[in-house]
């Protein structure tokens, strides 16, 4: 299932980097410059008809690729004029496409904004750090026509995907050699419209000393685990689940998904007799038991735990949770027990895997600051535990500093009961022998391609078995 960008992400400081280390290597900035223009005005051909486009460039190399992207769209016949925000900087590659574009040069202003059909953004780069000045705002808010964004739309940081006062709504944006965080975290995915990677000849073997450790998720990166012609349901493994009597369903819910991503077996811990009899009458593979947390916690082949799904802080007692960690097994520990945690985040160290939401995510640490990708390897290095910081954009991050970006789910999965889906999936998949991280990724993944197959209507219940058929799809 291929990607349609590599998965490896830069951030601007490293793309600044690849740029530095391709020069050492013997390539021109200007030869860069000029294949990335092209690439810009292909892509514009191949998505515009022609029509008075208006080419807003800033003082940089951003710059420079706008005014090499309005000579080749005036050499196929477009009528094209460049507004320069500020000039380039004598004698720098800017200022060479500056010189080598002979057509027209028009004010950087809301009148000639106006009269254009389409824009060509080429302002700033991913790696702007600062607001946009208040005339720049004014004229980015002036756009009618479309826009074509080169690299990101200006007032976007590419390392965080968030909004540097304002950024303005892209058709079409174009970058090149890798994608930048920004691209793929929310709001800058969604301003970014349609987005295109563009290969400008940067050579693949800078990547080996830049060592990038972002990455967009997908099956390249992991590999779910198969089954071997002698398995059976205790090589599969056996996940055991913390049920609460207020609400069972999620811990059904998760339970549900554990069996169709592929646990051996999975019970239900409930020691109150009312809710383990409520329990034994669901499915009928659906194992339940009333033992006591100290008997199950005994049986060596219980390895993997889940506490949270349907929990309140109350029933999801802290002694719990450390008599679990302190055996030895692999906890993922998911909303109640995350909530019993709040504001002592350390009661989760060990865990394996801990997937809270943002809500939940400020209850533990604090507040998250504009950059999530950060936050989330932060606390990940603090627990020594694998974070998924769930929504649109989930982030699933290692105590190691390895991050991945998942962009593949869809607005459906804003229901009650698909996060104790999720959690059942990342367990199931450790039972099986997947590590921590890859573990989360993989599931996190699956949730999204089995949402984006589902119904109208989607709920948490359809969930499961869609994410048993997208992991089908991609061993067939």
């Amino acid at each position: 299932m291929p990607r349609p960008y590599p998965t490896d992400l830069l951030t601007p400081a490293e793309m600044a980097r690849a740029d530095a280390l391709a020069l050492q290597r013997g390539f021109a900035v200007e030869v860069l410059m000029e294949a990335a223009g092209r690439a810009v005005a292909r892509a514009i051909q191949t998505r515009f008809r022609p029509c008075r486009a208006l080419v807003l460039a800033g003082p940089g190399n951003n710059g420079g690729d706008g005014y090499v992207a309005a000579r080749h769209l005036e050499q196929a016949g477009w009528p094209v004029a460049v507004a320069p925000m500020a000039p380039p900087r004598p004698g720098s590659a800017a200022a060479a496409a500056a010189a080598r574009w002979r057509g027209l040069i028009v004010p950087f202003s809301e009148h000639e904004i106006a009269r254009a059909g389409l824009i060509v953004d080429a302002l700033f780069g991913a790696g702007l750090t600062r607001p946009l000045t208040p005339e720049v705002i004014h004229l980015l808010q002036a756009v009618r026509a479309p826009m074509v964004a080169v690299d990101v739309p200006s007032g976007l940081d590419g390392a965080t995907g968030q909004v540097l006062g304002f950024a303005p709504q892209a058709a079409l944006t174009i970058s090149f050699f890798r994608l930048k965080p920004g691209h793929l975290l929310l709001p800058g995915r969604t301003l970014c419209g349609e987005t295109l990677l563009a290969d400008i000849g940067l050579p693949e073997s800078v990547l080996a000393e830049i060592a990038p450790c972002c990455w967009g998720n997908h099956p390249a990166l992991w590999r779910l685990p198969g089954l071997e012609a002698s398995a059976h349901k205790y090589t599969r493994g056996h996940l055991t689940i913390l049920a609460g009597a207020t609400m069972p369903g999620a811990a059904r819910l998760a339970a549900m998904a554990a069996r169709r991503v592929g646990a051996g077996l999975v019970t239900l811990h409930a020691e109150n007799p009312d809710l383990a009899a409520l329990l034994r009458a669901d499915a009928p593979g659906q194992l339940v038991s009333d033992a006591t947390l100290e008997a199950l916690l005994a049986d060596v082949r219980r390895k993997v735990w889940l506490a949270g799904p349907g929990l309140l802080p109350h029933e999801a007692t802290r002694s719990a949770m450390h008599k679990i960690i302190a055996a030895g097994k692999a906890l993922v520990a998911d909303a109640g027990a995350l909530s019993a945690a709040a504001g002592a985040p350390d009661l989760l160290r060990g865990a394996a895997v801990i997937t809270p939401h943002i809500g939940e995510f400020i209850r533990l640490f604090g507040a998250l600051g504009a950059d999530r990708l950060a936050a989330a390897r932060a606390a990940a290095a603090r627990l020594g535990a694998v974070v998924v910081l769930k929504g649109p954009d989930s982030i699933i991050a290692a105590p190691d500093g390895r991050v991945i970006i998942n962009d593949n789910a869809p607005p459906s999965l804003a229901s009650a009961g698909t996060g104790d889906v999720l959690a059942g999936a990342i367990a199931a998949l450790l039972t099986q022998g997947m590590a921590p991280f890859e573990a989360a990724a993989a599931a996190v993944w699956l949730h999204g391609a089995g949402a984006a197959a589902g119904p109208a209507g989607l709920i948490a219940e359809d969930l499961p078995p869609l994410m048993a058929e997208a992991r089908q799809r991609l061993a067939g």
